[in-house]
């Protein structure tokens, strides 16, 4: 897995049947990777969901959240209209989790995507990541760690300039 002071692996991946999602096209923002195992299973649903309604608290730190697992397009649209989910699913399904795999978080023995999550600042260095066991919902707790100490980071370095 991947850790703090790595770059973080680009992707070009469908977040709608029509539309693709680059890390690039994030430039200039924090990201939150949220790598997860499947669309319509009981803890995805409940962490997803929380995020869901935690998006305001990470937008106020300029943080972008994309959720990421080898479903196809089409099961994450169904997913996230069922669940109004108002953030990307990016679909990690041909070659089949590629993106999991650069950030060391795909199960080959299951064919899934790890629990994992990701920090990124807005130069694309990972500042932080944490692998969570399968069956656990990790939270928001940590991500907002990362994104505080990143704020705290940046107003210290602004403050010496």
């Amino acid at each position: 897995m991947l850790e703090k002071g790595q770059q973080a692996p680009a992707f070009d991946l469908f977040a709608t049947p029509d539309q693709r999602l680059k890390l690039k096209d994030l430039q200039g923002k924090r990201v939150i990777l949220a790598f997860y195992p499947a669309d319509f299973s009981p803890v995805c649903g409940d962490q997803m969901s929380l995020y869901n309604e935690m998006l305001k608290y990470f937008r106020k730190y300029n943080a972008e959240l994309v959720g990421i697992s080898v479903d196809s397009k089409w099961c994450h649209m169904a997913y996230a209209q069922e669940r109004t989910l108002h953030f990307p699913l990016l679909a990690d399904f041909q070659p089949k989790g590629a993106i999991a795999q650069a950030y060391g978080v795909y199960n080959e023995q299951e064919g899934q995507c790890e629990r994992a999550l990701f920090v990124i600042d807005e130069q694309g260095t990972i500042q932080w990541s944490y692998l969570s066991p399968t069956a656990v919902n990790p939270g928001a707790d940590g991500i907002l760690d990362a994104l505080e100490s990143l704020s705290d980071n940046k107003q210290k370095t602004t403050a010496h300039v």
